[in-house]
């Protein structure tokens, strides 16, 4: 079995194309790399088959020392010579690298004209003028890196909830294995499922908490041992995000879940409740308020949250609602809703292949969804108003189409491939192609990607334009945001929501951890409005499909449920709630 990806090594012959700029290789050294990227990112057959059979050869534009490098990386995980090109540079070097707008070109004139090694050094040679009377560069220039900086010091300790999940959920499960081990589970703003996490919070009950203890701090994922105690320790995981364990009693576990886990405006309405009825409530248990002015009443065993929730007089409230948003009286009024699960999903939409910017063929989607247990899949690459997504012209989308179309007969009767797009909204608010073209699709995702800096009246405006036509199925990424990367464009979300409900366009939720978007605090008042959500991954690869499970936790905390989603619907069903919007304009 291999070490690493196909994914892993477009990544590292990535990251060897820029050190080569970076040191001022010739370009058709740099350009041998870039190409064998370009080549693998397109590649539809099987990498890991001709890896172990030493036939990467095969592929045009690899050659003999390309396919040593990438088999010995592929198989044993890890490249010596690319650690040796690495260890040429500072290590901080790399860090300019976070910074938007600088590549090897630029990086690598800061350096040796500037001796620039760390942001540090950068920020102070922009604020004194050097970077902007560098050739090349500029007063605009120089502006524009100090907002990077700015930007990277805002979200400095900040963690995407997708880019920290699969180490958390690992070391939770290794926790579980332990024998001591009677119950564990993460807590904080992850349990909630924040898109933005800032540490993890490991909650463990043991009779024989050292144990424990001595396992968490002497994990593979640690990098660093901040504290280490028998019932709390900390430490800072390799991926840069600090990890925190309380050890508790079986009987202290339920009051210390619930109060770690937070919010900390949900645990003041819980207290209070407590207080109401003669009890106090802390980390440890819910026990008797001695300064209680009445006789406090009997106190019912708890053994679980369940309850916990059940003693103060509400339903149990699952974790992602607890933001003080509502749900308390919607508990204590049994109203809260039965929110969606992840094995609710039957299909998806807005998915990427090799015929825009993806990874993967249409056929290797295809595949890689049904084996899931998906009984749909919606393909929408980008349109021709993305040359850097390599977007489609109308000739090549409705070819697509075709091709989709002769797919589907191979599929069988059980799964079934629509074809979409995701088309540009340009900046008047027109879209990337005329209404005979889009008349071909099954579903149009229609998504800005390029003048983002519109007033917010104007953007307002462009969106609302483009999903009035009736083509427009649904309303990709609706904000525009990358988390920790960029802002928000200036939009007014309540009026789109007003718009999308006015035109029967469904809204977005796009799960992939840089986006998150639409943010979960709009989905219920887009719920109100009657507005219905597509849970998408934005998939350039199979692998991308993972984020569905991020998308579920986005949509639990908007208090969605599973008919508040068009993919639960299963096939059969699905096909008329994307016409609708078209029928409904005829």
């Amino acid at each position: 079995m291999l070490q690493k990806t196909k994914e892993d090594v477009i990544e590292l012959l990535e990251s060897i194309a820029r050190l080569l700029e970076l040191k001022g290789e010739n370009v058709f050294k740099v350009r041998a790399y870039t190409n064998a990227v370009r080549t693998l990112e397109t590649f539809s057959g099987n990498f890991d088959e001709l890896v172990e059979q030493q036939r990467l050869g095969e592929i045009g534009g690899i050659g003999a020392a390309l396919e040593d490098k990438i088999t010995e990386f592929a198989t044993t995980g890890a490249l010596p010579y690319y650690e040796n090109l690495k260890a040429e540079f500072p290590s901080t070097l790399f860090d300019l690298f976070e910074l938007q707008g600088l590549g090897p070109k630029k990086i690598k004139a800061l350096w040796e004209e500037l001796g620039i090694t760390t942001v540090e050094s950068l920020e102070a040679a922009c604020k004194e003028g050097k970077v902007a009377s560098l050739k090349g560069f500029g007063a605009k220039t120089a502006s524009n890196i100090l907002t990077s900086i700015e930007a990277r010091k805002q979200y400095s300790g900040a963690f995407r909830f997708g880019d920290i999940a699969a180490g958390a959920e690992l070391l939770l499960e290794e926790i579980k294995e332990l024998p001591d081990v009677l119950q564990a589970s993460l807590a904080g703003s992850y349990r909630r499922r924040k898109e933005i996490v800032h540490d993890l919070d490991f909650l463990v009950s043991t009779r024989h908490p050292a144990v424990v203890s001595d396992f968490f701090v002497q994990h593979a994922l640690v990098e660093t041992v901040l504290a280490h105690g028998a019932t709390k320790s900390s430490v800072r995981l390799k991926n840069g995000i600090q990890a925190d364990l309380r050890v508790v009693t079986p009987e202290q576990y339920p009051s210390a879940l619930n109060y770690f886990t937070g919010s900390k405006e949900h645990n003041i309405a819980l207290r209070s409740r407590a207080l109401a009825r003669g009890w106090t409530l802390n980390e440890y248990r819910l026990g008797p308020d001695e300064k209680a002015k009445q006789t406090p009443d009997p106190i019912p065993p708890i053994h679980t949250e369940a309850d916990l929730y059940r003693a103060l007089g509400l339903d149990y409230i699952e974790p992602e609602l607890r933001e003080d948003r509502g749900e308390i009286a919607a508990a204590a009024a049994h109203k809260l809703p039965h929110l969606i699960q992840l094995e609710n999903l039957r299909g998806t939409f807005h998915n990427h292949t090799t015929a825009s910017d993806g990874r993967n063929s249409l056929a290797e989607m295809a595949e890689a969804a049904m084996e899931l247990g998906l009984e749909y899949l919606g393909i929408s690459d980008h349109s021709i108003s993305s040359p850097q997504a390599h977007g489609l012209d109308a000739k090549r989308l409705l070819a697509q189409v075709a091709e989709i179309r002769e797919l589907n007969k191979e599929l069988g009767p059980d799964f079934r491939l629509f074809s979409g797009v995701e088309c540009d909204i340009l900046k008047d608010g027109s879209l990337d192609y005329p209404d005979e073209v889009l008349a071909e699709l099954d579903y149009v995702v229609a998504s800005v990607h390029a003048s983002f800096t519109l007033s917010q009246p104007e953007m307002t405006a462009r969106i609302i334009k483009a999903i009035s036509n009736p083509h427009v199925t649904m309303l990709g990424h609706l904000t525009g945001r990358l988390l920790l990367s960029r802002d928000a464009y200036a939009v007014d979300i309540p009026a789109i929501i007003d718009a999308a409900a006015d035109t029967g366009t469904i809204i977005e939720l796009n799960s992939n951890p840089r986006r998150m978007d639409m943010d979960w605090r709009w989905w219920p008042l887009a719920k109100e409005k009657g507005v219905r959500c597509s849970i998408n991954p934005d998939a350039h690869s199979v692998s991308h499909f993972q984020f569905l499970w991020n998308g579920i936790g986005v949509a639990r905390k908007g208090w969605l449920t599973a008919s508040d989603v068009i993919n639960t619907l299963p096939l059969g069903k699905i096909e008329a709630v994307l016409a609708a919007k078209r029928k409904k304009s005829c």
